[in-house]
């Protein structure tokens, strides 16, 4: 019979190596394919050296003190809304510039992710929240958030 019935009882003693090879194959294939992709995002630059040069990165910077006080690159603001215009200028000036918000840990959610979301109306992709360092201790559970 074909299709691998037989009348004898003997055991299968050859194993089918053949699709071992394959799937190896194929998966060594898409790895290195994979891996090509990933260590090329970056573009190699061999840039000129100098002793009193710097990265120089826009940041357009917003703080809201525990007051309520509002701050956009140290300068005070009426109200959030005119962070808007003030982001705005900043991204048309520089599609690179990087914002950085900062808020005390008093000042409610909402008004720190409507800040956030100003900036993202405004064209700035890039944005960060400034916090303070602490000391990491490992495996320390997190400081309980103070209630109203």
């Amino acid at each position: 019979m074909a299709g691998g019935a037989s009348d004898n009882d003997e055991a299968i003693v050859g194993i089918n190596v053949t699709p071992l090879v394959d799937i190896t194959l194929v998966l060594l294939i898409i790895f290195m394919v994979t891996a090509r992709i990933i260590v090329s995002q970056s573009v190699p630059m061999d840039l000129p050296k100098a002793a009193s040069g710097t990265d120089v990165q826009v940041v357009f910077s917003a703080v809201i003190g525990a007051d309520g006080k509002l701050l956009v690159d140290s300068k005070p603001v009426p109200d959030d809304d005119a962070i808007f215009a003030l982001a705005r200028e900043a991204h048309s000036k520089n599609p690179e510039v990087r914002a950085v918000i900062k808020a005390d840990s008093a000042i409610p959610h909402g008004r720190v992710i409507h800040i956030l979301d100003l900036m993202k109306q405004a064209g700035i992709a890039k944005i960060a929240f400034g916090v303070s360092p602490t000391a990491a201790q490992p495996g320390a559970a997190l400081p309980k958030p103070a209630t109203p």
